[in-house]
């Protein structure tokens, strides 16, 4: 039962005949959701139609935080540290985004030590941009690639680092594997066929990596490569591999020659995380 707001005030104040009115007090969420990583996690979008290019709320992050629990009554708060552009060496280093400790890894593990056990769910994306140069004009440059992975383990070790030591192992963590958008090359004719065949093989290879890590600091690993049928390449009637369809369906790869997700690609990554959280 509701006690009266008279039994809540001190006698003292009472007996005086005074009227003590508490100062409000806004509390704070249970929790948090903390969203880390590159354009995917700022839910970047090119310009299409009449809509400029930029971040949106359209974004995996945004699609995933919508169906956690405490997102519609405000218990749970979003904070999304996502740059675009965002490589690993420049989240541990910065010179991409704007953040007052210096790097996205720093704004991160200050968030997490400023709310010790608060921090319920925690995402991240990172790495294809450490590799994206690597397919220039329809073309797969294998050692642009394979040093791409070096970097990739050498920094996504360090970050995972950073982020265990100051969360304890405390929010529930996912990773996610990429999808491939350069199998749109596959459109171009036999060459462009050639390449895409072998930019999966390669993203096998940069996906190895990350998941291996990711589960080495205890986090789950949402599988975006499956969900976005990469491998899959039997043909569908109209001759087109099922792989290949699905780039052009769930990206801007077919339309703008862009590599980011849709709104409904991104909502397809976002079920790939919400998987994880069964």
């Amino acid at each position: 039962m509701r006690r009266p707001l008279i039994a809540l005030l001190p006698a003292a104040a009472l007996t005086a005949g005074l009227l003590v009115t508490a100062p409000a007090v806004q509390a704070d969420p249970t929790g948090y959701y903390l969203a880390l990583g590159d354009s995917l996690a700022a839910g970047y979008q090119p310009a299409h139609g009449s809509v400029p290019a930029g971040d949106t709320d359209e974004g995996y992050v945004n699609d995933l935080y919508a169906t956690l629990p405490g997102a519609a009554d405000g218990s749970l708060q979003l904070q999304n540290l996502g740059c675009s552009g965002e490589t690993t060496t420049s989240m541990i280093s910065g010179g991409i985004c704007n953040y007052a400790e210096g790097s996205q890894l720093n704004a991160a593990v200050a968030f997490i030590t400023a709310h010790p056990g608060q921090i319920k769910y925690l995402t991240l994306d990172i790495g294809a941009n450490d590799v994206d140069k690597c397919a220039p004009g329809g073309s797969i440059d294998a050692a642009c690639v394979l040093q791409g992975i070096g970097t990739i383990a050498k920094n996504l070790n360090t970050i995972l680092s950073a982020l265990k030591k100051a969360d304890h192992g405390t929010p529930v963590s996912i990773g996610m594997n990429y999808y491939d958008p350069f199998l749109q090359y596959w459109t171009t004719g036999l060459q462009g066929e050639l390449v895409a065949t072998a930019s999966v093989a390669l993203l096998v290879a940069i996906n190895t990596v990350e998941q291996t890590l990711y589960g080495l600091y205890g986090f789950k690993v949402a599988n975006v490569f499956t969900a976005y049928k990469t491998a899959n390449f039997s043909k569908t009637p109209q001759g087109t591999p099922i792989n290949v369809q699905t780039i052009c369906t769930l990206t801007y790869m077919c339309s703008v020659q862009n590599i980011h997700p849709n709104a409904q690609g991104y909502q397809v990554i976002a079920n790939a995380f919400a998987a994880k959280l069964g």
